[in-house]
């Protein structure tokens, strides 16, 4: 027998035979017998996906709401990561998603309650979600505001002392534990893409580091967002050569829930930073190591021009509303001295070869420059190659970041994703477009896959009811809003395109009164915010990010305020979209919006019980441009 598995195989038995028989009778007798709903698309489902574990293939599983599409995939996963002795991934659209699994009353909690299960499932979250201890305690002696001071007097006493054994360190240093602390001021004592971890002395005693290394050992699950998996997948290969493990260990299958969204998680994991001051700051280490004075002049060569370089990029470099991705105008100076760089740095890192062969350099330090230096150069390749990657500066108080990233992800997916030979699983209510699943395919590099749709068991035509406005002036928007929200007694979500539009509502509804709370999306913890919204009836929940991954059944959330379309920003990511696209608004910007929009909808409705409504803002151009395009993917026939 395999270990753990709810059957035993013998030599007469195939896995996927016994599994097959317990499948069935999970969905057919087990479940209903706890009071769960037999669902023919959930049992469809199941048998569909059954053959992308039997393949090990890829599946596009497009589930509408309702359809019982996590308790699929999590059985799945579960029972085949025991099989094959190694962790199931459950790769999630972002931190909201991945707390409605594994809080309390969430889908494994009640898996392993209907099934007898012990599951051991841990959470492997972004890098931003832990405190770094150097920030913080740089901070604390310079602060006296008591949200970041009551942060540092909760961190455990073992940092801080050194005569305590490495035995008696326990985890720490989660986002969640924090929960009074707001989005702005967690980005001060986060972890940052600016960190050195690797030369950091409070490495070993990082919260970060014993997060990581306590969720590396599951024995079923791992649960983490999109852009932590493709962090995963874009460092696997250097952190090895480091001497360091992967941040992910191999898993046995990888589910990404969303799967929709994970074109741009890897877009946004495959970038390349420059920080303005971090080649500096490497090369001058390296000049107080024993070099050749060949050598040390080189690096001042690359010194100098890195400095002129960044001078030129913050000279020719705008800003773009609504955005802190400032763009870069192509000055022919600008391009001129990246070549120069890059030919310097390539004849830098040859001649590292001869001084660590010739004299005494130190062996970690070297493996540093080595790899940044790696790391330079390719980003310089992709910069100085036409048309291949997208840039933009961001600029802060005390230094400027390039950012590069390759304009096409599907070479590097198909690559370093998926040509593993182990099952993925595509889950999501909107995967293709209008049942065409070849945009989604060819966006990620997946050229064999199989695919399904199993539309939602719910009667929306009864249980929902859509309202159309039209925006005149934005004030009047704000009016008729209140007005909804106070008929409704709070129980809304609002669900806004952008955090300035967010931030302009709450300027407005400050100056009112109301009878019930509203909570604003970055105010607290994300999880902590959606659990008080849960709780509380007549609260009112306001939110530009929660379009997709909110679980909120009953009386808690009756209406859903869409405050505009969603469509893409106009940031350099998608401008470079729209540029190569023959019809930019056809291809980039109405896809997006049309699939965006159909997730804000799908928080209304989330049981049989549910009722309530949807309120849909749009401008009088739109609606003449687009409402033929916006009522195809409506859920109900009649608008109003």
């Amino acid at each position: 027998m395999t270990k753990n598995l709810p059957f035993t195989i013998t030599k007469n038995d195939t896995f996927f035979d016994l599994l097959g028989d317990y499948i069935g009778d999970v969905f057919y007798d087990i479940l209903p017998e706890k009071g769960y709903e037999l669902r023919d698309e959930q049992i469809y489902m199941a048998f569909q996906v059954e053959q992308a574990f039997k393949n090990k293939g890829i599946v596009f599983a497009e589930a509408g709401v309702g359809t019982g599409k996590t308790f699929v995939y999590l059985i799945y996963a579960i029972l085949y990561a025991r099989y094959m002795g190694k962790p199931a991934i459950v790769s999630c659209s972002d931190e909201t998603l991945i707390e409605q699994l594994v809080k309390e009353g969430g889908d494994i909690e009640k898996l392993e309650q209907a099934l007898g299960l012990k599951v051991d499932v841990r959470l492997a979250k972004a890098r931003e979600q832990y405190v770094c201890i150097k920030k913080l305690d740089e901070l604390s002696n310079t602060s006296d505001d008591m949200e970041i001071l009551d942060v540092h007097d909760q961190l455990p006493d073992f940092i801080f002392d050194e005569g305590i054994s490495m035995n008696s360190f326990s985890r720490y240093g989660d986002r969640k534990e924090y929960p009074w602390v707001t989005n702005e001021k967690w980005s001060q004592m986060a972890w940052d893409p600016l960190q050195q971890c690797s030369t950091c002395s409070w490495r070993h005693r990082c919260g970060q580091t014993l997060n990581r290394d306590y969720y590396r050992h599951a024995g079923d699950l791992i649960i983490c967002s999109h852009d932590f998996y493709m962090e995963h997948v874009w460092t696997k290969e250097s952190r090895k050569r480091e001497g360091q493990m992967p941040l992910l260990p191999e898993a046995s299958t990888v589910i990404f829930d969303e799967g929709h969204l994970l074109e741009f998680a890897a877009q946004k994991g495959l970038t390349y930073r420059f920080n303005s001051q971090t080649l500096t700051t490497v090369l001058t280490g390296y000049m107080h190591q024993d070099v050749r004075e060949e050598s040390l002049y080189l690096i001042e060569d690359i010194i100098e021009l890195h400095d002129s370089w960044f001078d030129l990029l913050v000279e020719n470099s705008t800003a773009v509303e609504g955005s802190n991705r400032k763009e870069v105008a192509k000055h022919p100076a600008i391009r001129k001295t990246a070549e120069t760089l890059e030919k310097k740095v390539s004849e830098l890192m040859d001649q590292l070869v001869f001084d660590a062969e010739m004299f005494l350099i130190d062996e970690y330090h070297l493996k540093i420059m080595e790899e940044y230096l790696e790391f330079f150069a390719y980003g310089l390749s992709i910069f100085l190659k036409n048309d291949e990657g997208i840039f933009w500066l961001e600029e802060n108080e005390v230094q400027s970041s390039l950012v590069i990233m390759p304009r096409l992800v599907e070479d590097i997916l198909k690559k370093e994703v998926f040509a593993q030979n182990i099952p993925f699983v595509f889950s999501s209510a909107t995967l293709s477009q209008v049942g065409d699943f070849n945009y989604i395919a060819k966006s990620l590099g997946i050229e064999k896959y199989t695919s399904f749709t199993v539309a939602s068991p719910f009667d929306y035509q009864e249980q929902m009811e859509i309202k159309v406005h039209v925006q005149d002036a934005e004030n009047q928007k704000w009016e008729k809003i209140g007005t909804d929200l106070r008929t409704a007694s709070g129980s809304s979500l609002v669900l806004f395109s952008s955090m300035q539009e967010m931030e302009r509502f709450r300027v407005w509804s400050d100056q009112q009164e109301w009878d019930f709370d509203i909570l604003f999306e970055g105010d607290r913890e994300i999880s902590e915010t959606v659990k008080d919204f849960q709780n509380v009836k007549s609260t009112v929940l306001c939110s530009y990010s929660l379009w997709e991954g909110l679980d909120v059944p009953g009386e808690s959330l009756t209406q859903v305020i869409i405050a505009s379309l969603p469509f893409p920003p106009h940031d350099p990511v998608f401008q470079a979209k729209r540029k190569h696209a023959a019809n930019p608004s056809a291809e980039v910007d109405v896809p997006y919006m049309l699939l965006r929009l159909r997730q804000g909808i799908g928080r209304l409705i989330r049981s049989s019980q549910d009722e309530g409504a949807v309120h849909l803002w749009l401008t009088g151009k739109q609606k003449a441009e687009f409402m033929e395009e916006i009522t195809a993917v409506l859920p109900v026939s009649d608008i109003h």
